[in-house]
């Protein structure tokens, strides 16, 4: 406990000089602009998510949306680490069951007749499986005889990604960059990755299996301070890169045929007070649209130019859910404490 204890301190200092003067200052999104370019364009629902002092939010890390419809957000607060909300914003139930200080990333998979979260924890070193209802139903450590870690400690979980078949993968985003792959039964099978498997360290953050038309899956992983994207086969070996330059993308979310990115800010870490946007990308991964972000520019090559956040909407976009309707959600690190952002489309 006292290793968790100091952890947390550290995490809190840390944030706060991310948040600096304009964390310190910033409100929940209100503003009634027009964002994004093309055929994607959204205005902030004024007031969506917001709560009482009842249930309050540190940062907001992780979205999932379940089978009925509610939208659910992980937020490191222990009072009430998970949060479900209805449709129109309102709370649903919540619930903190094992306490994580540490919460960061967050799927909703199906389990027997429901569905089930796997959550990983930064401070805690691990991931777990929790069913909606609060009840944990297991949870990973550091798997034994690695070779690749002097202590557990140093391994730092930040996304779980999810075949359809059960299987699932582990990202150490926040360790030494490994993915740890298990079976569908929840055992360890391999190390992938890391250094030497050409996976850069502050970059595997997020990311999500995805499933071509041919039903062929492939990781795509969210590479943030490395500002691409990284497209991997379930073996780990490299078939694609896609840079997304001035942004930090930290999650990437299927849209229907498109995809889109929160990006946490501009040029993170080298600016720590930029706000941050959010992309859109088509079937090829080519941006089509940045919300609150400058519009896409490729050159004669083909190559993007720098984007940049160009209207003060979000501050740290960290996740971002695609409902069905058309519209978005947007959870956001080291906010002021702020609750999920909802973007109609128009």
């Amino acid at each position: 406990m006292t290793l968790t204890r100091r952890s947390l301190l550290k995490n809190a200092l840390l944030a706060g000089a991310w948040y600096g003067a304009v964390g310190r200052s910033f409100a929940q999104a209100s503003s009634p602009e027009v964002l994004g370019q093309g055929d994607f364009k959204y205005r902030v629902v004024p007031g969506w998510g917001v709560l009482d002092d009842k249930t309050p939010v540190n940062d907001c890390h992780g979205l999932a949306r379940t089978a009925d419809g509610q939208i659910v957000l992980l937020t490191n607060h222990v009072a009430n680490n998970v949060i479900f909300f209805d449709g129109a914003g309102k709370l649903a139930h919540k619930w903190t069951g094992p306490k994580f200080p540490g919460a960061h990333g967050l799927a909703l998979v199906p389990w027997k007749k429901s569905e089930a979260l796997f959550i990983t924890d930064l401070n805690l070193h691990s991931v777990f499986k929790i069913a909606t209802n609060g009840e944990q139903l297991g949870e990973w450590h550091l798997p034994a005889n690695t070779g690749k870690y002097a202590k557990e400690t140093d391994y730092r979980p930040s996304w779980t990604l999810h075949r359809a078949d059960g299987e699932f993968y582990v990202l150490d985003g926040y360790g030494k960059d490994y993915i740890l792959h298990y079976a569908a039964d929840g055992s360890f099978k391999r190390l992938l990755g890391g250094a030497e498997g050409g996976i850069v360290h502050w970059g595997p953050h997020g990311g999500m299996i995805d499933t071509a038309a041919d039903q062929t899956e492939t990781m795509l992983i969210a590479m943030s301070d490395q500002q691409y994207l990284l497209r991997l086969d379930l073996d780990g070996n490299k078939l694609a890169q896609t840079d997304l330059p001035g942004g930090n993308p930290r999650q990437i979310r299927r849209m229907g045929q498109h995809y889109v990115v929160a990006h946490l800010a501009d040029n993170w870490p080298k600016d720590r007070n930029s706000r941050g946007f959010l992309s859109v990308l088509d079937a090829n991964l080519r941006v089509v649209s940045n919300i609150a972000g400058s519009a896409p520019v490729y050159d004669t090559v083909g190559k993007l130019l720098p984007m940049k956040h160009t209207a003060d909407v979000f501050l740290h976009p960290h996740d971002v859910l695609a409902n069905p309707d058309g519209s978005l959600i947007v959870a956001q690190f080291a906010s002021g404490k702020t609750y999920p952002i909802k973007l109609e489309r128009v």
